[in-house]
C-alpha cells in the first residue's frame, strides 16, 4: 500500500452526446478479500438512501462476490469521487473520481476546455489499513501520515504527470481523499480560475493556490500561458508543524527542458489566509445548474429557519478507549443498517432522538447509535462548533447545503449577522476551523437515511458521526424510491422480502 497503489479510472457520469434523456447509472464493484461498501461522495441519491454506500444504509458486499449499485444523477453536474467507506477500507485506496456532465442543451458558464483531469490528492500512511485499525481498536490515535500522493503516487520517479498543449485551457478536477489533513495546492507558474465546487458553478475568481480539505472537491482552469517546458504540480498539507509535500509534473507537449527550480511554497499554518480565501468562494448566480434555470434562482436567505441544530465534536476516553462524539454521543454500529431496520419495522437496533439538538454541556462522552429525526420539507441551519484547536471537515450525505458563515470564536444567535444570505456558495462538505464555528442552511428534500460525519476519519471510525432520518409519512414514490430489487439483505433484516414489509 505504498507510494505507487493505484486508483480506480475516473467514471463520466452525463448524458448521451447526442444529448438523449440518459438514465440510472450501473457501477459493479467487484470484492476479492474483504466485505466492501462504496459510497459515492456528494451524489446525492435522491429519494433513494438504499443504494448510499455506508454502513447505516447499505449491507457490504460479500467476499468473492459484487453487487450493482443503480443510481440517477440527473438533478446533479460536478466533480464528485467514490470511496469504500466500511470499517477503515478508505486507507488502502480504491478511490475514483466523477464527473457529472451538463445536458448538451445547457450552457456551462466558460468555453469547453481542452482535457478534463482527475486529481485525487490525500495523506497516506504506509500501514496496510487493517494495522491502523487495530491502533484505533486498541485505543491509539492516528499517528502522524508518512506523506502525501497525487493520483496514488508520491515524489518519486513514478511520480503522476499531465501532459498539455501551449496555449490551451485545461479542467483539473481536485478532490482530497485523505484521512485527516486539508491540503493546499498549486502549479507552478500558473493560475488557477475556480469554476465549480462540488456541483456548483462559482464566481470565476483566480488563485496562485487553493485550499482542499478533506472531503472537498473543486474545479478550476489552467491556462498553459508560460514558456514551454515541464512545472511542478504541488500538494501539501496544511496546520501542521510538520509540512508534508509531494509533487507531480506539468508537462508541456513541446516541453523544451524539465521542471527545474525550488518547488513553490504555499500557506502552512495560516487559518486567516484560509478563512478569507473560503469565504470568497460564491455561487454564480447566473449559471445555470443540471437544470436550465439559473442555479441562483432559490432563495435561500428569504426562507424562514424553522429548526436550529447546534453541533459540537469532542474527544474523550469511554472504558479506557479513544472516543470521538458529536453532541456527547459518540456513535456505534448496529447490527443491522438502519435504513433496512426503518423500512422493514425492525425494532431495537436503533431511536430516533438519540442524539440531542443542541450540545448537553457535560464532557461526558456516551455511547449509542444516534439517529437524530428530522421532518420533509424543513428548511434547517446547522451550526458546527469547534473548540478544538484542529481544523475539522464535516460532510452530510443526501444534500449540499449552503456555507452562509464561518468565523472564529462561539456562535450566538447574533452570529447570523455575518450570515450570506445571498450568494453562499452550496456544497456537501465544509470546513470547520480551530476554535471556530461554521453555520450552513439546508432545505430537507430528500428522504432517507442520511450520514453526517467527520471527514477526518479516525474520528468517524470512532464514533464522530450520526444518520439524520429525513421522514414523511405519506408513502409515495414521489418521495422515496422502493427498496431496490437487488437490496442485500444483512442482521436482522436477512431473509426479509424486498417488497412492501
Amino acid at each position: 500500500m505504498g507510494p505507487g497503489r493505484e486508483t480506480l479510472p475516473g467514471v463520466d457520469w452525463g448524458e448521451s452526446p447526442k444529448g438523449g434523456r440518459g438514465g440510472n447509472v450501473h457501477m459493479g464493484i467487484p470484492l476479492i478479500y474483504f466485505l466492501i461498501v462504496i459510497n459515492r461522495n456528494g451524489v446525492q441519491q435522491r429519494r433513494n438512501s438504499f443504494e448510499d454506500g455506508v454502513s447505516g444504509t447499505t449491507c457490504p458486499i460479500p467476499p468473492g462476490k459484487n453487487f450493482t449499485y443503480i443510481l440517477q444523477v440527473k438533478d446533479q453536474i460536478g466533480s464528485f469521487y467514490y470511496f469504500p467507506s466500511l470499517a477503515f477500507h478508505k486507507s488502502a485506496g480504491g478511490f475514483g473520481g466523477i464527473k457529472i456532465l451538463s445536458r448538451p442543451r445547457i450552457p456551462v458558464p466558460f468555453p469547453e476546455p481542452a482535457g478534463d483531469f482527475t486529481l485525487l490528492i490525500g495523506d497516506w500512511y504506509q500501514h496496510d489499513h487493517s494495522v491502523l485499525k487495530t491502533l484505533l481498536d486498541r485505543g491509539h490515535r492516528l499517528p502522524f501520515p508518512d506523506g502525501v500522493l497525487i493520483n496514488g503516487r508520491g515524489t518519486t520517479t513514478n511520480k503522476a504527470s499531465f501532459t498539455v498543449e501551449q496555449g490551451k485551457t485545461y479542467r483539473f478536477r481536485i478532490s482530497n481523499v485523505g484521512l485527516q489533513n486539508s491540503l493546499n495546492f498549486r502549479i507552478q507558474g500558473h493560475q488557477m480560475k475556480l469554476v465549480e465546487v462540488e456541483g456548483t458553478h462559482t464566481v470565476q475568481t483566480s488563485y496562485s493556490s487553493i485550499d482542499v480539505h478533506v472531503g472537498q472537491s473543486v474545479s478550476v482552469l489552467v491556462t498553459m500561458d508560460q514558456p514551454a517546458q515541464d512545472y511542478y504540480v504541488v500538494a501539501s498539507t496544511r496546520f501542521t508543524r510538520k509540512v508534508l509535500t509531494t509533487t507531480a509534473t506539468l508537462h508541456y507537449s513541446n516541453s523544451a527542458r524539465p521542471v527545474s527550480g525550488p518547488i513553490p511554497g504555499g500557506p502552512t499554518t495560516q487559518i486567516d489566509w484560509s478563512i478569507n480565501q473560503a469565504r470568497s468562494i460564491r455561487t454564480n448566480l447566473t449559471a445555470s445548474g443540471p437544470r436550465p434555470n439559473p442555479q441562483g434562482s432559490y432563495h435561500y436567505g428569504m426562507i424562514n429557519i424553522s429548526r436550529t441544530i447546534k453541533l459540537e465534536s469532542s474527544a474523550g476516553q469511554v472504558n479506557r478507549r479513544q472516543r470521538y462524539a458529536i453532541n456527547g454521543v459518540s456513535f456505534v454500529q448496529a447490527d443491522t443498517p438502519l435504513k433496512l431496520a426503518d423500512y422493514f419495522n425492525i425494532s431495537g437496533v436503533f431511536r430516533v432522538g438519540s442524539i440531542p439538538d443542541i450540545p448537553t454541556g457535560g464532557r461526558n462522552i456516551r455511547l449509542d447509535t444516534s439517529v437524530m429525526g428530522a421532518d420533509y420539507r424543513a428548511f434547517v441551519e446547522i451550526v458546527f462548533q469547534n473548540h478544538e484547536n484542529i481544523i475539522q471537515s464535516y460532510h452530510i450525505d443526501g444534500y449540499s447545503f449552503w456555507v452562509v458563515g464561518m468565523n472564529g470564536g462561539v456562535w450566538t444567535p447574533a452570529s447570523r449577522s455575518e450570515y450570506n444570505l445571498r450568494d453562499a456558495v452550496s456544497r456537501c462538505t465544509t470546513q470547520v476551523y480551530p476554535k471556530s464555528w461554521t453555520a450552513i442552511y439546508m432545505a430537507l428534500d430528500n428522504v432517507g437515511m442520511w450520514n453526517v460525519r467527520s471527514e477526518f476519519w479516525a474520528r468517524q471510525y470512532l464514533g464522530q458521526q450520526f444518520y439524520l432520518r429525513v421522514y414523511t409519512p405519506v408513502k409515495s414514490v414521489r418521495d422515496e424510491y422502493p427498496i431496490p430489487k437487488n437490496a442485500l439483505l444483512c442482521g436482522r433484516a436477512k431473509g426479509k422480502h424486498t417488497r412492501s414489509p
